[in-house]
């Protein structure tokens, strides 16, 4: 690696990655498209075949990776999974990894546990930086995520160029701190994904043009990254996880521990919990955190899709008539809310 006031490049530095998923694998392929060596690891070896085609290196465990590696990056699942991909005594990458090496945790994940990961790391002669990232799958695809680092300044500093090469980096403070930043993210991110939702709710009922009502508040104080990401993506049906509910329960949950450890009352995001606690009752974890809607479409007994999938059928007839009900006609829109919910 580098030594002390060298600039990090491809020609002094290797790099490991660890998780490949819907950010993991894009992150990864700029540092491979940059020519840096990558040695990899992820639990599904298949999942990495676009990597591999890149030029990266797989092995069989994080270990392996970090013992290849001056800087190994990591971005899982749930805070389980980064205490065991990074701390497991006998698979963990800060076992593998050299004096001197950098573990550079991107996962949401708790803040005691970064904490606990600098420690280690501190221990080992090794290095540790927090550094949860914002910006979803099209950030990753991108370059243009916001990294959120705790951790000693001068280390970030070191790794800039690298971060660089994902978007940008913001220093928060010691180690953790890039977490808290982080977790504050979620927690507004999901209050204005219930505002949306709720807006687009009550233009629905209010007979508005769905499209031209998040044209027209775009440009507005209602305007926002999330409006613009997802908006036209709930319209169409788009439930594709840019970022998974389930990933999302889980960073709220990190978030309502933490209040309750600082004694602070957030009523926005406890609710916005429940709702999205509810999409993972529906089996519904899998979608992208934008299926929102489809909670406050059950509690509503209606469907935003119902004016535009049924508009044909609408310039027809006024009325649907369900089987056996010859006399008793229901309005299109809410027989298509019924059956939206007996679906369930």
């Amino acid at each position: 690696m580098a030594t002390t006031g060298e600039p990090i490049s491809k020609s002094n530095t290797k790099l490991g990655w660890i998780g490949t998923g819907v950010m993991g694998s894009s992150m990864c392929s700029h540092l491979l498209k940059a020519g840096y060596t990558v040695t990899i690891f992820t639990r599904t070896q298949s999942k990495a075949q676009s990597l591999l085609s890149m030029g990266a290196h797989w092995v069989d465990s994080p270990r392996s990776v970090a013992a290849q590696s001056d800087v190994v990056f990591s971005i899982v699942g749930y805070p389980s999974d980064v205490r065991h991909v990074i701390l497991d005594p006998n698979t963990g990458a800060l076992s593998g990894l050299r004096p001197g090496g950098v573990l550079v945790d991107m996962t949401t994940s708790d803040p005691s546990l970064a904490s606990e990961i600098h420690a280690a790391a501190n221990s080992a002669g090794c290095f540790s930086v927090d550094a949860p990232v914002s910006g979803g799958d099209r950030g990753a695809r991108s370059a243009s995520l916001s990294i959120f680092t705790g951790g000693e300044q001068s280390v970030v500093t070191r790794l800039t160029p690298l971060f660089d090469l994902l978007g940008r980096v913001y220093y928060m403070g010691g180690p953790g701190k890039g977490q808290f930043c982080k977790l504050g993210n979620q927690v507004t991110i999901a209050s204005t994904m219930v505002g949306l939702c709720e807006g687009l709710m009550f233009a629905h009922k209010a007979g508005l043009d769905l499209s031209s009502y998040l044209n027209a508040i775009s440009t507005g104080a209602a305007g926002s990254k999330s409006l613009d990401l997802y908006g036209n993506r709930i319209l169409s049906r788009d439930f594709e996880a840019g970022f998974y509910v389930n990933h999302f329960v889980k960073d709220l949950g990190i978030c309502l521990r933490e209040c309750q450890n600082m004694g602070l009352a957030l009523p926005g995001l406890a609710l916005a919990q429940q709702l999205y606690l509810s999409l993972k009752a529906h089996g519904e974890g899998d979608l992208g955190t934008q299926a929102l809607v489809l909670a406050l479409e059950r509690l509503n007994n209606i469907s935003l899709e119902s004016k535009k999938s049924h508009s044909k059928v609408e310039k027809e007839s006024n009325f649907l008539v369900p089987h056996g009900a010859e006399s008793d006609k229901v309005p299109c829109a809410l027989w298509h809310g019924i059956a939206f919910l007996a679906t369930e």
